[in-house]
C-alpha cells in the first residue's frame, strides 16, 4: 500500500514538473521502479528459469517498451495500476480465506488429563486412548469421546455450521472441535487425536486444494497457450504493417505494446481458482467439507442421489418395542441376546443392550463370529446362539421364521428358532426435505439402498419419497446396484452413506458425501464430500453452492475474454490507446476478482 501511494504522488509530480529530456525520463523512471521493482524481478526469474510467458514478463515488456518510445505516464501508469489490482486480488484472496481460516481454528490447543490422581495438561497429541479427560466452560473438546460425568452445552458451530448449541451428559458422545459453553464435564477418549474428528477435518481442508475443477484445468492449459500465441500477435503487429506497408513503426510498435498489456490473462488465471476456493470455503462455512474443487463441479451436474437408510435418512438410533419369544421368557431372550451382541459396534447391537438393561457377563462369552449383512452368531453359556436377519436364520436353523414384525432382529438357539426382537428406527425429521429441495434442483432419480428387509424399507421410502427402493442387499450388493444405476445415470451420481459397509460404495460413485458426525472413519475417509452435522438436507445446500460457483466462473470467463477480445481489436487499429488497455487488464481482473468472491455468500 506505502509503495502504492508513493507511486501514485511521484507519479502526479513528475507529470506537473516542467522538465524535459532525460530529467523527464528520470522523474518518471524514479515511480516506476518503485511501483514495479517487483514484477521486473519475477520476469527476470522467469526468463532464466525457462518460465517466460506469465503476466510479470507481459507488463515488463509493455511497460519498457512504452519508456523506450517515450510514453512514460502511460509506463507508470501500467505498473501503478497492476499493484492495484494485486492489492484488490490480495484482499479478495484473504476474504475468501475466512471460511478456511475460521475450520483451522478448531485445533485445540491442550487437554486436561487425569493421572495418578492430579490433572496434567498436555497437547493433545500425547493423549491415549482410554484416558479421562476434563473439559472446563469456554475450552476446546480436544478428542472424540463419551461423557463420563456431568451436564453441560456445546457450541458445534465451527464443525456443522448450526448455531444452535447441543446438550450432552452421560453417556453421550463427543467430538473434538466443539467448545464447551456451560460446565464441567469428564469424558474418556475413544482414539488417538490423528484418529480425531479435528485431526481428519483438518487434513481434508489441507488437501481441498489440490483437486482442481475442470474449468480450472481449463483455464490453465488456455493460459499456457494464449500467452505465447499472443505474444507472436503482437510481434506481427509491430512488424508486418510496416515492412508490407511502409507504415511508422513507432506507431505499430505502441499499438503492439498496448496489445501485450490488454491480452495478459491474469483475470482469468485467478479468478476462475479463486471462485472455486471462495466455494469451498462457502461449504466449510455451512458444515459441508469439499475434497477439492472438482468435486465441487461434479455436484453442479448432479443427476441421481443414492441414499443408504440407517443413520442417512434415518436416525440410526435405534430401541426394541417388543420382545416375542417361543418356548422361554421374553427377559431371558433378550439376555442371550444381549450377551450375543455384547462386541458388537452395530447400533442394532447398542439396542438390544440398552432394552436388556444390565450389566453383560463377559465370561459367559466363549465365541464371536459377526458377519455383515446377516448378524452375530456366539456362544453363551455353552449354547450356540445366533441373532440377525432372515438369511442369518434361514442358514441356521434351514428355514425362515414366519413374518412376526415389520422390522424384527431373529433369535436362534442351538439351531432352533427361539424368537423376534421388534426395532424401530426414527426417520430423520429433515429427510423428506431434502429429497424435495433435491428435486426442485432438477435431480431426476433419487434411490434408497438398504440391507433391511422389504417392509421396513417401504414404509421409510414412502415416507420421505424417494423414486425408488432396494432392500434386503448386502454390502456388495449394494455396490452392483451402484454400477448398474452407473450405466444408466445422465449426470454425476452421488452416494449419500455413514456406515462402515457404504465405504465400498462411497468410493465407487461418482460423488460420495458422508455423514461426519456420527458416521464411521471408514465412511468419512472414503467420502468425497463431509457433510459434519448429518444432516440430509445440506446436500441439496452443496448442489446449490457448487451451482452457484460454476456461475460465477463461467461469468468471469465469458466476461474477461469479451472484454480483451474487444479492447485488443480496437487497440490493432490505434482506437484504443495505453490508458484502454490498463483498464482492459487490471479493471477487469478486479471486476472478476471482486465477482469471484461472491461465491463466499449464498442464501439458505
Amino acid at each position: 500500500m506505502i509503495r502504492i501511494i508513493a507511486g501514485a504522488v511521484l507519479l502526479i509530480v513528475a507529470w506537473l514538473l516542467p522538465l524535459e529530456g532525460i530529467w523527464r525520463f528520470l522523474a518518471f523512471l524514479v515511480p516506476y521502479l518503485i511501483v514495479g521493482y517487483d514484477t521486473l524481478l519475477h520476469a527476470f526469474k522467469g526468463i532464466i528459469h525457462g518460465e517466460v510467458f506469465d503476466e510479470a514478463f507481459l507488463m515488463s515488456i509493455a511497460s519498457i517498451g512504452a519508456l523506450c518510445i517515450g510514453e512514460y505516464p502511460e509506463a507508470v501508469a501500467v505498473m501503478l495500476f497492476n499493484q492495484i489490482g494485486e492489492l484488490f486480488e490480495d484482499t479478495a484472496v484473504d476474504r475468501s480465506r475466512d471460511a478456511i481460516r475460521d475450520l483451522m481454528d478448531i485445533r485445540p490447543d491442550h487437554a486436561n488429563v487425569e493421572r495418578d490422581g492430579k490433572i496434567e495438561t498436555v497437547l493433545p497429541e500425547e493423549v491415549l486412548a482410554g484416558e479421562v479427560l476434563v473439559v472446563r466452560p469456554g475450552e476446546r473438546i480436544p478428542l472424540d469421546g463419551e461423557v463420563l460425568e456431568g451436564n453441560s452445552t456445546l457450541d458445534t458451530s465451527s464443525l456443522t455450521g448450526e448455531s444452535r448449541p447441543r446438550s450432552v451428559g452421560t453417556g453421550d458422545q463427543v467430538i473434538s472441535g466443539c467448545v464447551n459453553l456451560t460446565d464441567v464435564f469428564r469424558m474418556r477418549v475413544s482414539g488417538e487425536y490423528a484418529q480425531s474428528t479435528v485431526a481428519r477435518i483438518l487434513d481434508l481442508v489441507e488437501d481441498a486444494g489440490e483437486r482442481k475443477a475442470r474449468t480450472e484445468s481449463m483455464i490453465t492449459r488456455f493460459a499456457r497457450w494464449y500467452t505465447p500465441i499472443v505474444c507472436g500477435l503482437a510481434v506481427l503487429l509491430c512488424v508486418i504493417p510496416p515492412l508490407l506497408f511502409a507504415q511508422p513503426f513507432s506507431i505499430w510498435l505502441k499499438r503492439a505494446l498496448i496489445f501485450l498489456v490488454i491480452s495478459c490473462p491474469c483475470a482469468l488465471v485467478l479468478s476462475v481458482p479463486l471462485t472455486f476456493y471462495a466455494g469451498i470455503g462457502c461449504a466449510s462455512k455451512n458444515g459441508i467439507l469439499i475434497k477439492g474443487s472438482s468435486l465441487l463441479e461434479s455436484l453442479c451436474s448432479c443427476d441421481t442421489v443414492v441414499f443408504d437408510k440407517t443413520g442417512t435418512l434415518t436416525q440410526g438410533s435405534f430401541s426394541v418395542t417388543k420382545v416375542q419369544a417361543s418356548d422361554l421368557a421374553e427377559q431371558e431372550l433378550l439376555e442371550i441376546a444381549a450377551h450375543a451382541e455384547a462386541h458388537s459396534t452395530h447400533p442394532i447391537a447398542l439396542a438390544i443392550r440398552n432394552a436388556y438393561g444390565k450389566a453383560i457377563d463377559l465370561i459367559r462369552i466363549t465365541s464371536v463370529h459377526e458377519e455383515a449383512g446377516y448378524g452375530i452368531e456366539a456362544v453363551v453359556d455353552g449354547r450356540q446362539i445366533a441373532v440377525g436377519n432372515a438369511r442369518l436364520m434361514e442358514r441356521f436353523t434351514g428355514s425362515i421364521p414366519a413374518e412376526t414384525g415389520v422390522a424384527c432382529v431373529y433369535v436362534a438357539i442351538d439351531g432352533q428358532y427361539a424368537g423376534c426382537l421388534h426395532i424401530e428406527d426414527a426417520v430423520k425429521d429433515g429427510s423428506a426435505e431434502a429429497i424435495r429441495g433435491l428435486r426442485d434442483l432438477g435431480v431426476r432419480r433419487t434411490v434408497m439402498l438398504t440391507g433391511d428387509k422389504e417392509e421396513t424399507a417401504r414404509a421409510v421410502a414412502d415416507r420421505v419419497g424417494v423414486n425408488e427402493m432396494h432392500a434386503s442387499l448386502l454390502p456388495q450388493d449394494k455396490v452392483e446396484h451402484v454400477e448398474h444405476l452407473l450405466e444408466e445415470k445422465q449426470g454425476t451420481l452421488v452416494f449419500v452413506g455413514d456406515g462402515v459397509n457404504d465405504a465400498p460404495v462411497l468410493a465407487r460413485a461418482d460423488v460420495g458425501v458422508a455423514m461426519g458426525a456420527l458416521g464411521s472413519d471408514a465412511a468419512v475417509e472414503a467420502a468425497d464430500v463431509v457433510l459434519m452435522d448429518d444432516d440430509p438436507r445440506k446436500l441439496a445446500l452443496a448442489i446449490r453452492i457448487a451451482g452457484h460457483t460454476r456461475k460465477i466462473a463461467w461469468q468471469n470467463i465469458i466476461f474477461a475474454l469479451g472484454v480483451k477480445i474487444l479492447i485488443m481489436l480496437l487497440g490493432a487499429l490505434g482506437i484504443a490507446g495505453m490508458w484502454a488497455a490498463v483498464f482492459a487488464d487490471v479493471g477487469v481482473s478486479v471486476i472478476a476478482v471482486l465477482n469471484a468472491t461472491r461465491a463466499m455468500r449464498i442464501n439458505d
